[in-house]
């Protein structure tokens, strides 16, 4: 019996050894384990900040285009109400010219010694040209424009055969 005993006391203390191990590395476990998860809710309060603040961006965004496309909405509207603005006033002065025809040179002047424009005096240092176009007056030089090798016409003719010159 006593050897029965003093087996039994050994596989005890074999057996008391062995679970003081298991627990010795089941602590190292849960501190490592701890460790891991005060890791872990360090990085989720980094991440949930991260969210935040990528949130407050998005929102301070959203509002920054809300107040454009309102901008740009009301100057579209204003836009919209100029050129019914110029419109109209386009109808209301076309309105008035509609009756307005184009200029027809005046006739030629009775007298052939004065310009058919400016009626001044045709002297020895201020030239008379015939009007080569339309009204065939006579003009001084200032009243005239060159026409190259077709001479010279008045300025009223000249306007009306290149209407983009005025």
């Amino acid at each position: 019996l006593p050897q029965r005993l003093a087996s039994l006391a050994a596989t005890a203390q074999e057996e008391t050894w062995q679970s003081r191990q298991q627990l010795q590395a089941q602590r190292q476990e849960m501190a490592r384990l701890q460790e891991e998860l005060s890791r872990s809710r360090q990085d989720g309060e980094r991440w949930a900040s991260a969210l935040q603040r990528a949130q407050r961006e998005a929102l301070e965004r959203e509002a920054t285009r809300g107040a454009e496309q309102a901008r740009q909405q009301e100057l579209i509207r204003d836009m919209k109400q100029r050129l019914l603005e110029l419109l109209r006033e386009k109808d209301a002065l076309w309105q008035k010219t509609e009756g307005i025809d184009t200029t027809v040179p005046s006739p030629v002047p009775r007298d052939p010694g004065l310009c058919a424009r400016c009626h001044k005096d045709f002297r020895l240092l201020s030239r008379r040209y015939n009007c080569s176009r339309l009204c065939q007056g006579k003009v001084c030089h200032t009243c005239s424009m060159d026409m190259g090798k077709h001479g010279r016409c008045c300025l009223i003719c000249y306007q009306q055969r290149h209407p983009q010159a005025t």
